[in-house]
C-alpha cells in the first residue's frame, strides 16, 4: 500500500505538524528556472573573462602609477638595535640617522609608514589579550578580562592600557628632513587624522575627568612603554590617552607577518605644497622597538596613492587569472562542442 500525504481542505481540521496551505509554505511560488544553451553558456564565459580581464588590467595599471620607496633600517641602526637587546637599557635613548635620495619628485599627497618583518600578530591569545570595555574609558575590572598577564603589577597596580598588543606597541620616533642645499629643513608630518574615523570616535574613548592625568590616576604604563598613556602626545594634548592615532592604528592586529601601518602623512605647505621635491633627504630615529630577538626587520616606506589604493597588485593579477581562467574554460567549451557536433553529424549521415 502507498502511503501519500493529504492536505485538509478548506473547513477541515488540520494537524498540528502539517504546513499552512500557502503557496510558500507548499513551495508553490512562481520561479524562473534557466534555459540553458550553448549559445548562453559560451557568452557567459566569454563576457565574465573579458569584464574581469580589464578590471584587472586597470587595477595592475593603477598600482604601478603608485610612487614608493621602501628604507629598511635595521641594520643602519645596529649600536642601537644592539643596544636595545638588553631590556635593562629601555630608559637609555638611542638614536641614529639613514640618508636616502629622491631621483625624481613624489607629487601629490605622500604617506609614511613603519613596516614590521616577521612579527606575528594573529596568535590567538596575542589577538585577544585586550579590554575592549577599559578602551571605552569604562571603569572596569581588568582582571576579569583577556589581558593577563598584562593586567596589574606586582604592588596591585592596574594597567592602562592593559593587555599584550597595548604593551608591544611600536615606539620608534622616525622624522624626515631634506638637505636644500647648505640647509636642513625639517619634513612637516601630521600625526593625526591618520586612523579610522570609526575607530577615532566610535571604538576608543578617554575617561571622563577634567584633565587626562587626573582620569587615569591610579593606574600604570605598560611594561613595556616609556611613558604613560596621557602623554603619547606631548604636543597635542587632543591626540593623548586611548583616542591616540598611533596607538589606534597598532591596536588594529595584522593577519600576516609583514605588515605595515600608516605612520605620518606629509604637510601638503611651503617646499612640500606639491609633494617632496627631488633631492637627499635624511631619516632621524629614535630608536626604541627591539626586532633582534624574534629576527625582524624594520622599514620605513614612503608612498602615494591611488583610487585603487596603495601598490599592490595582487587584487589586479587575481582579477587577470580569473579572466584567462573564464576565456580559456570557453574556449575549451567551444572545442569540445564542435567536436561533439561534427561526431554527430558523421554517425547520422
Amino acid at each position: 500500500m502507498k502511503n501519500k500525504m493529504s492536505f485538509p481542505q478548506q473547513g477541515e481540521a488540520c494537524p498540528s505538524r502539517c504546513p499552512d496551505n500557502s503557496a510558500f509554505k507548499q513551495q508553490k511560488l512562481p520561479a524562473w528556472k534557466p534555459q540553458l544553451n550553448i549559445a548562453t553558456v559560451l557568452s557567459s564565459f566569454f563576457l565574465i573573462g573579458m569584464f574581469c580581464l580589464l578590471v584587472g588590467v586597470c587595477l595592475i595599471l593603477s598600482a604601478n602609477s603608485v610612487r614608493e620607496i621602501q628604507i629598511d633600517y635595521s641594520d643602519k641602526c645596529s649600536d642601537c638595535s644592539k643596544l636595545r637587546e638588553n631590556s635593562s637599557n629601555w630608559n637609555k635613548e638611542c638614536h641614529c640617522s639613514v640618508n636616502f635620495t629622491l631621483e625624481e619628485d613624489i607629487l601629490g599627497d605622500v604617506f609614511m609608514y613603519y613596516g614590521l618583518q616577521n612579527f606575528y600578530q594573529n596568535h590567538r591569545r596575542y589577538v585577544i589579550s585586550r579590554s575592549d570595555a577599559q578602551l571605552l574609558g569604562r571603569n572596569v575590572n581588568i582582571q576579569k578580562s583577556y589581558c593577563a598577564p598584562f593586567t596589574t603589577y606586582r604592588n596591585g597596580t592596574p594597567m592602562a592600557p592593559c593587555g599584550a598588543i597595548a604593551n608591544s606597541m611600536f615606539n620608534d620616533t622616525i622624522d624626515l628632513f631634506y638637505n636644500l642645499n647648505s640647509s636642513v629643513i625639517q619634513v612637516p608630518l601630521l600625526k593625526t587624522g591618520n586612523s579610522w574615523w570609526t575607530d577615532k570616535n566610535v571604538k576608543f574613548r578617554n575617561p571622563k575627568s577634567y584633565n587626562l592625568s587626573s582620569a587615569f590616576a591610579g593606574t600604570a604604563r605598560p611594561p613595556y612603554w616609556q611613558k604613560p598613556v596621557y602623554l603619547l602626545d606631548e604636543e597635542d594634548e587632543r591626540n593623548n590617552g586611548y583616542i591616540n592615532d598611533d596607538f589606534i592604528i597598532w591596536m588594529r592586529v595584522s593577519a600576516f607577518a609583514t605588515f605595515r601601518n600608516l605612520y605620518r602623512r606629509v604637510r601638503r605647505i611651503r617646499e612640500f605644497a606639491d609633494g617632496l621635491p627631488a633631492g637627499n633627504y635624511t631619516f632621524h630615529i629614535s630608536y626604541n622597538f627591539p626586532v633582534t630577538k624574534f629576527k625582524g626587520r624594520k622599514h620605513v616606506i614612503l608612498s602615494t596613492v591611488v583610487w585603487s589604493g596603495g601598490s599592490n597588485p595582487f587584487l589586479g593579477i587575481a582579477y587577470v587569472v580569473t579572466g584567462t581562467a573564464a576565456i580559456l574554460t570557453g574556449f575549451v567549451i567551444t572545442a569540445i562542442h564542435l567536436k561533439l557536433r561534427k561526431t554527430k553529424t558523421y554517425f547520422q549521415k
